[in-house]
């Protein structure tokens, strides 16, 4: 049997600790609960072994801590996920405890109490007041001091007790108690319990009754005692449904008979009915309701065909098989990917579909529903823990064989996974932005390569990082470039704002050509969708006298200028319901009527977001049936999907939103798109500018011409000439990569070098100096040749929710350099005594700002 057990903490340290097992015997992939640093912490155990750490030559003997719980009686984690833990560890930089935190969304299923324990000061005081009769100097009252000798006597064994406990045997409350660890007598310590995270329901279920022979049969109406009319109704209502039926269930159905829940309340009391609670069995989501648009079986076209025979000849041969499914938009990859998870449960496999963000695009999920019923489960950001912890278990138990959801599913404990799907694989949402920084599309090629299986990365405008590898042949690439029924590609058209200017002689917020065009479509009962990339009103308030931007308190960013929708417009002092807001932080103030800096009253809000369109379009439009995606409008769950089925029964005829509407929407009645100062982003400080900008205008102009009428589109830009511009106006997307290529190869950025962005980060200037100087001095000494530095220097954005930032990008064409240089200075940050906290790597990363 082995005596020790290596297990990984949720700590910021590249290191696993050695506990003694003692009675306790987990497996390797179990969940305990062991003492760290003066709390106790949920770890994974990684490895069990007969060899007890060994102290380095200068230092103490280790002291050996015991494991205080076993959680798991058996391994949460496979031996697959625990090495693909490993991985991401090793690739990411990240710590193994802090990725298998990621791994394991349980967080519900274990519920922390505070716990007071006497400490060594609490039994002198106890001890020496008991002999000696001692007096304390002390501001309580005489019943007070009482108390606290009652709580040192109860908690002189020295168990913890819970609050609760304490106070029923002694009286005292929580602030005594809190004071009573400040003196030390107590230490307050977090107690970690097991909970049953499943939801819950209340059943009715019919009574029996025993008959001579010790069987149990159901009470029959002429065996009863004396009941009204309502309450045999009951009766005979539960017994047709079997004798068990979930409680609201029951009540709806009579209340429909107008039978009161008297009746009912009447025979639970006479024990003819008992009510239990049992766990909630699982239900499909509204997005049922929402995928009955969608047929079960899909007629595929000839590409469609040929894409899914690619696929099914990779699952067959039961190897990895990296897939690249390039398809345009409207060219339907989703009836691909619906097809190939349907072969996979025929072949007993289960498969796994990760969207980007899926609030955003219902209608996956949804046909995923409508195809799959209950054998699907759904795991993102918008389900409860419970939820979560429920999902979770459906899938660990081959309950739920079809998995949909966002990055983190990826780690879905699936039994016989035989497919991975990744849907719109290029967007920024599959990139982790906290510690593990991981990016969803690459770990689910990994998984897939540990596993020997297909893994398919589908998209309209693919990432050039894929893009390369099929190129370089280490993915199959599979195109689709004919649209479902031969559906011709919207045309595109760029609408030069220059030129625009010097005709008009004034800012337009929308070109004639879009106004006129969108009265035409409107007139001809179509849909219309504009897209104005930002949120708000106005993104700037300047003063016109001094220069002076309002700023964000906490970040080195303008505040945006929400404007209440009951306003009617900028000018006058009064703007009731009006608010400035950061996008980084959410700090909000009220609209000054005079700049903060020299007391003038003349303000200028420049820039126009979603909020300002959608009022300009209303005065423009004053018949239109007008609505707004973004951020502000789509907040809680259920808001997405309202305001699609809002789109696609025609209720909203003019849609003007962010970035969100372009996300993989189906609306067939869309005939026209605007697009409206997209092109302002070619300017930000980021190589990947070009690239966000393409797959923009390329998805939103997706949207258009998907019914039986052809589309349009309008893109209002300063640089028409712009390559962007002119291979998105083609629908070139192979164009573009070419000439993107040409670009990135030359000045050595990512697909053609791996690339890390090392942050540093202090709520003091002076330490973000200090350490990014350290880092800076050593990376440069002990950098190898192949490996090229760019800093210390401040981010685009130098400070963020009062934290100053500082940043180093690192590139390489060698990945395994960059990969040792940059443990190489985890390893010498550690030893310098920087805080990990301080210092953040972001390997492979997507947003620089």
């Amino acid at each position: 049997m082995p005596l020790y057990a290596d297990v990984a903490l949720p700590v910021p340290l590249d290191r696993a600790f050695t506990y003694a097992l003692g009675d306790l015997t987990p497996e390797i992939g179990a969940r305990v609960l062991v003492p760290f640093s003066g709390q106790r912490l949920l770890g994974i155990v990684i490895g069990l072994h007969d060899n007890p750490p060994r102290p380095a030559a200068d230092s103490k003997p280790v002291e050996i801590k015991k494991i205080e719980r076993l959680l798991d009686d058996a391994a949460l984690l496979s031996s697959e996920l625990l090495e693909l833990a490993r991985w991401i560890a090793q690739y990411y930089c990240a710590p193994l405890g802090e990725v298998l935190r990621g791994m394991l969304p349980l967080t519900a299923e274990v519920r922390r109490h505070w716990v007071y324990r006497i400490a060594e000061q609490g039994r002198r005081v106890l001890y020496e007041g008991a002999s000696k009769g001692s007096s304390r100097r002390s501001k309580l009252s005489p019943e007070d001091q009482n108390r606290e000798y009652a709580v040192l006597n109860y908690l002189e064994p020295g168990e913890s007790a819970k609050l609760a406990a304490i106070r029923s045997a002694t009286g005292a409350n929580k602030a005594m108690l809190d004071a009573m660890v400040k003196k030390r007598w107590l230490l307050r310590e977090p107690l970690a319990e097991q909970r049953d995270a499943r939801r819950l329901e209340t059943v009715a279920i019919l009574e029996h009754e025993r008959t001579e022979n010790g069987e149990q049969r159901t009470l029959e109406p002429k065996r009863l005692p004396k009941l009204n009319e309502n309450q045999l109704a009951v009766m005979a209502e539960l017994a047709g449904c079997g004798g068990r039926e979930l409680l609201r269930e029951l009540r709806a159905r009579l209340q429909r008979r107008a039978i009161p829940d008297s009746s009912l309340n009447t025979l639970v009391k006479r024990g003819l009915i008992r009510l239990e609670d049992a766990p909630q069995a699982f239900h499909i989501t509204s997005l049922a309701s929402h995928g009955k648009r969608f047929a079960h079986e899909h007629t595929l076209n000839e590409s469609q065909t040929e894409a899914l025979a690619s696929i099914v000849a990779a699952m067959q041969r039961n190897t990895f098989a990296p897939h690249l499914l390039y398809g345009i938009t409207g060219s339907g990859k989703t009836a691909v990917y619906v097809a190939a998870m349907q072969r996979a449960l025929a072949n007993n496999k289960s498969a796994l579909l990760l969207v980007p963000e899926i609030g955003l695009t219902p209608a996956t999920a949804a046909q995923m529903v409508a195809a799959f019923g209950s054998e699907v489960a759904l795991l993102h950001s918008q389900l409860t823990p419970d939820e979560r912890a429920e999902q979770w278990h459906r899938i660990r138990r081959g309950e739920a064989r079809i998995v949909v959801g966002t990055r983190s599913a990826v780690f879905a404990p699936m039994p016989a996974l035989g497919l991975i799907l990744v849907d719109e694989e290029h967007d920024g949402s599959y990139k982790q932005e906290e510690t593990p920084r991981y990016h969803a599309r690459d770990v689910a090629v990994m998984r897939a390569k540990l596993l020997g299986i297909p893994v398919v990365l589908g998209s309209a405008t693919p990432s050039l990082e894929s893009w390369n590898n099929a190129e370089r042949g280490r993915y199959t690439r599979i195109e689709m470039l004919q649209r479902v029924q031969s559906r011709p590609l919207p045309v595109v058209e760029m609408i030069d704002m220059r030129a625009e200017f010097r005709e008009t002689g004034q800012e337009q917020l929308f070109a004639r050509q879009l106004l006129e065009e969108t009265q035409s479509t409107l007139d001809r009962n179509e849909q219309v969708i504009i897209l104005l990339n930002r949120r708000g009103y106005s993104f700037v308030v300047m003063c016109r006298a001094c220069g002076e931007k309002i700023e964000c308190e906490n970040c080195a960013i303008s505040l945006t200028y929400h404007k209440h929708s009951d306003e009617s417009d900028l000018s006058g002092p009064a703007r009731v319901g009006a608010r400035l807001e950061c996008h980084y932080c959410g700090f909000r103030r009220g609209v000054p009527s005079h700049c903060p800096k020299c007391n003038s009253e003349h303000l200028f809000f420049l820039g126009a977001g979603s909020q300002q369109g959608e009022e300009r379009l209303q005065e423009l439009f004053p018949n239109a049936r007008i609505g707004r995606m973004d951020r502000d409008t789509v907040r809680t769950r259920g808001d997405m999907e309202r305001l699609l089925q809002r789109l696609h029964s025609g209720e909203i005829n003019l849609l003007v939103g962010t970035q969100m509407i372009a996300k993989g929407h189906d609306i067939h009645g869309v005939t026209l798109v605007g697009v409206v100062g997209a092109d302002f982003a070619l300017g930000l400080p980021d190589f990947r500018a070009a690239e966000r900008v393409f797959q923009l205008l390329t998805q939103v102009s997706g949207r258009a011409g998907r019914g039986d009428k052809p589309g349009r589109v309008l893109v209002q830009t300063y640089q028409p000439d712009h390559y962007v511009n002119r291979f998105a106006r083609e629908h070139d997307y192979t164009g573009f990569a070419a000439r993107e290529m040409y670009f990135r190869r030359a000045m050595r950025y990512p697909p053609f070098a791996a690339l890390a962005n090392v942050l540093i980060q202090s709520e003091q200037f002076e330490d973000v100096l200090a350490i990014s100087t350290q880092i800076g001095n050593w990376l440069a000494a002990n950098r190898p040749e192949s490996v090229r530095i760019l800093g210390p220097a401040p981010a685009p954005i130098p400070r963020i929710k009062r934290i100053y930032r500082y940043h180093l990008l690192l590139k390489s064409e060698r990945r395994d350099a960059l990969s040792a240089l940059l443990r190489s200075m985890l390893a010498h940050i550690e030893a310098a005594n920087i805080a990990r906290r301080n210092v953040t790597v972001d390997v492979d990363a997507l947003h620089l700002m």
